[in-house]
């Protein structure tokens, strides 16, 4: 089950505007206090800056929206970035745009698409991915075994980790409509003898 959309990983992105330099940076958060952190260590890195312009999105269902315009004309930059991560469906995402004021005023309706292109480039850096709900099952089995269960990875379960000691230890992640069909398919490449360890419900991303 998707449960939502976001950034698939950290990026930067940069250009230059009226002799203005514009660096978008954005990060896969998972809580306010996670993208406050972002944000301040991104002020401290560019303190020189004129303005350094944050936004966030969190919560599956993007409960929380924030913004400041840092200094710049009311509603002309860090509110168009959260426009932008919502009308891209994207949560639990937080972007700061630096800016080093280069000498040239781009007025109202040129600060909007300054700001909101940059973080555009910085979002395509960083790529978009779909969140989905997955089953983790860890089996014990004999190391016989491995090759066939590693040939059979694909529709319906994959595998994320694989530990060897006297006997193959391997994480398979699969969603949780299919985890039953996983435990027979394991049941039956082993003869009964593979062993479910342990159980737990977690995330996966899927890039688009």
């Amino acid at each position: 089950m998707k449960l939502y959309r976001t950034v698939y990983k950290e990026a930067e992105a940069e250009q230059i505007i009226e002799r203005s330099r514009f660096i978008a940076r954005v990060k896969p958060v998972s809580s306010r206090e996670e993208a406050e952190e972002f944000i301040n260590d991104v002020r401290k890195k560019h303190k020189h800056a004129t303005h350094n312009v944050p936004a966030m999105v969190i919560g599956d269902k993007a409960q929380i929206q924030w913004a400041s315009d840092d200094g710049e004309p009311q509603g002309t930059s860090g509110a168009p970035i959260v426009r932008l991560l919502v009308s891209s469906e994207i949560t639990g995402a937080a972007v700061v745009v630096t800016r080093y004021f280069g000498g040239v005023k781009l007025g109202t309706g040129g600060l909007v698409r300054a700001y909101t292109s940059s973080a555009k480039m910085a979002l395509d850096a960083a790529g978009i991915c779909d969140v989905y709900e997955s089953m983790l099952l860890t089996f014990e089995f004999e190391y016989s075994f491995l090759a066939r269960i590693t040939a059979m990875e694909g529709d319906v379960f994959s595998i994320e980790d694989v530990r060897y000691t006297d006997v193959v230890e391997a994480d398979l992640s699969c969603t949780p409509e299919e985890k039953n069909r996983l435990t027979e398919m394991i049941a039956n490449m082993t003869g009964g003898r593979g062993k479910l360890k342990e159980e737990k419900i977690t995330t996966v991303k899927k890039r688009i």
